[in-house]
C-alpha cells in the first residue's frame, strides 16, 4: 500500500512540475510576443521591459536576447545591444544574424575591425548573406578599403541581382575611386530597380556635376527633394548647380530652404559674398 501511495505522489509531482514547465513557456513566449508587438510599434522601451521578464523566465532564451538587442540598437544604448547579441551568440554559436546585428552596433560605435570580423563571421555562417557583403563593403569604405568594398558588392550582386542598395553603394566607391563613369552606371542601375531611391538620384547629380554636366546634375538634385522633401543636402547642391547656369536667384531660394532644415552653409556664404539678400 505504502509502495502504491508513493507511485501516486510521484506521478503528481511530475504532472505538477509538467503544468509548471507548460506554463513558464506559456508566459516566456507571451512576454516575447507582447514585446515584439512593442517593438513593431515604435515602443521600443516597453518592449525591453518585456523582454526582461521573457529573459527573467528562462534565463536561456536566445530570441528574447536578439530582439532586446534589437531594441536597444533602436534607442541608440549599443553598448547595451552587443551585450545581447553577444549573449544570443553564446546560448547560440550559429546564429548569423547575432554577428550580423552586432557587426551593425560595432559600426554606430566606430569599431569598424570588430564590425568586419563579425560581417565575415556571418557570411561564414551564410554564404548567401547578401546584406552582410553589402554592409561589409560599407565598413571598408569607411576605413578606405574601395577595392575589398567593391568585391563584397559584387558578391551582393551576383547573390541578388536586384539589390539597389548594392548597386548603389559600388556607385559610390566607383565614384571615391574617380571612376565616374562606372559610379553613373551603377546609380543608373539602382534606379531603374527602384524609381524611389532618393539616395541613388543625389549621388548621380554629385557625379554629373562632377562631370560638368550642370542640367542632369541640377534634375537629379530635384528629384531627390521630390521624394524626400527634408532632404538639405540635395537643396544645396542643387543651388551650386543653379550658380553654375547663371541662375543666382534659384540658388539662393534652394539656400534658404536648406537653411530652413538647418543647413545654413550655403545661405550664410551667398550673402557674404553679395549673392543673396
Amino acid at each position: 500500500m505504502r509502495k502504491y501511495i508513493l507511485c501516486i505522489l510521484v506521478l503528481a509531482l511530475i504532472a505538477t512540475i509538467g503544468c509548471a514547465t507548460t506554463a513558464v513557456e506559456k508566459t516566456k513566449e507571451t512576454y516575447l510576443d507582447r514585446g515584439n508587438s512593442y517593438y513593431s510599434s515604435g515602443k521600443y522601451q516597453q518592449a525591453i521591459k518585456d523582454y526582461n521578464q521573457a529573459i527573467r523566465l528562462d534565463p536561456k532564451f536566445a530570441e528574447a536576447y536578439f530582439n532586446r538587442g534589437l531594441a536597444y540598437r533602436r534607442t541608440d544604448q549599443h553598448d547595451e545591444a552587443i551585450a545581447d547579441y553577444s549573449k544570443t551568440i553564446d546560448i547560440n554559436p550559429k546564429d548569423a544574424d547575432a554577428y550580423y546585428n552586432r557587426a551593425i552596433a560595432y559600426g554606430r560605435k566606430g569599431q569598424y575591425d570588430q564590425g568586419i570580423s563579425d560581417y565575415t563571421k556571418a557570411i561564414e555562417l551564410n554564404p548567401r548573406f547578401a546584406e552582410a557583403y553589402t554592409n561589409r563593403g560599407n565598413v571598408y569604405g569607411r576605413t578606405g578599403q574601395h577595392d575589398e568594398a567593391i568585391a563584397g558588392y559584387n558578391k551582393a550582386i551576383e547573390l541578388n541581382p536586384r539589390y539597389a542598395k548594392a548597386y548603389n553603394n559600388r556607385g559610390i566607391a566607383y565614384y571615391v575611386k574617380g571612376q565616374h563613369d562606372e559610379a553613373i552606371v551603377d546609380y543608373n542601375k539602382a534606379i531603374e530597380i527602384n524609381p524611389k531611391y532618393a539616395d541613388a538620384y543625389y549621388n548621380r547629380g554629385i557625379a554629373c556635376y562632377d562631370k560638368g554636366q550642370f542640367d542632369k546634375a541640377i534634375a537629379d538634385y530635384s528629384k531627390a527633394i521630390e521624394i524626400n522633401p527634408k532632404d538639405a543636402d540635395a537643396y544645396y547642391n542643387r543651388g551650386i548647380g543653379y550658380i553654375n547656369l547663371g541662375k543666382k536667384d534659384r540658388a539662393c531660394d534652394d539656400w534658404r530652404k536648406a537653411c530652413e532644415l538647418s543647413y545654413c552653409k550655403g545661405i550664410k556664404s551667398a550673402r557674404k559674398d553679395g549673392y543673396c539678400r
